[in-house]
């Protein structure tokens, strides 16, 4: 990814005042300076396709252990970091490139008491600050979309990765249909957004050093889930804690380019296991 293209996918998911408007939302979910559960946390800091239940099932894929080192790439609030810290006893290290995420990582992980396992840093994808063969495992959460350079992004998680280590991919990929509508969660114009088919998904990761050992279309989860949300979204005013406070007021239509994508083949949302090499 160029610095031109970081710099706009930083600007796309910055949000004026972030940290304060978090703590007025909790405030407001009734989660005031008492310490939180994580799992209260997850209608805003699951920020991908099927929020914690996604996660849940992803995670699982993985078969932790409790002495691994997990490094998630594109942390954003730090959700996933902090389920896998709190449900497997991991030590896990979040990267994102947007500051304000980063800072709104580490309130949530004071909060919830997990700050001695969880440790957050603003950084590139393609440029980590971290030594080769550092982590035992990796997972990657609805990021790829924003990264043209996908070669170079698998190349460098196979650097920091140790021999062996699982490696854990659920992204919004190509279908076989274009006409994916903008905006999107991770895109308001085709500018920022670059998708790969699940093809050409297990070519890159096999070429980076990853041996492909499961695939799984969720295609059929992801409608089902926008449906329920846009569903919810007409029935009420939307509550304190959710994806709108990082969306903004044009959620619902973000949300309906999503179903229509879905229904109409552009895109398919995808859980990948690999493994790296030796």
């Amino acid at each position: 990814m160029s610095g031109d293209l970081e710099r706009a996918v930083a600007h796309h998911y910055s949000i004026p005042d972030l940290p304060e408007r978090v703590r007025k939302a909790l405030a407001a979910a009734g989660l005031g300076a008492d310490r939180i559960a994580p799992e209260a946390l997850g209608p805003i800091d699951e920020f991908h396709i099927g929020g914690r239940a996604a996660t849940v099932h992803a995670v699982a894929k993985m078969a932790l252990a409790s002495d691994r080192h997990v490094l998630d790439v594109g942390c954003g609030l730090g959700g996933a970091t902090r389920y896998i810290a709190a449900t497997h006893g991991c030590r896990v290290t979040g990267i994102d490139l947007t500051p304000d995420y980063i800072t709104v990582a580490r309130i949530l992980a004071e909060r919830t008491g997990l700050a001695d396992r969880v440790t957050y840093h603003v950084a590139s994808a393609l440029d980590m600050p971290f030594a080769d063969a550092t982590f035992d495992a990796a997972i990657t959460l609805h990021v790829a979309m924003n990264i043209a350079d996908r070669a170079g992004l698998y190349r460098e998680v196979a650097r920091v990765l140790k021999p062996g280590a699982v490696f854990c991919i659920y992204d919004v990929m190509k279908g076989a249909r274009e006409g994916l509508r903008y905006p999107v969660p991770w895109a308001d114009t085709p500018a920022t957004s670059h998708l790969e088919t699940p093809s050409a998904m297990r070519a890159l990761l096999a070429a980076a050093g990853f041996a492909v050992e499961d695939v799984e279309d969720r295609t059929a989860f992801g409608i089902a889930f926008f449906r329920e949300r846009l569903a919810a979204g007409t029935a009420a005013p939307p509550p304190p804690l959710g994806l709108h406070l990082l969306m903004g007021t044009n959620t619902p239509e973000k949300f309906q380019n999503m179903l229509a994508g879905l229904e109409g083949e552009c895109i398919c949302p995808v859980v990948m296991i690999a493994r790296r090499l030796g």
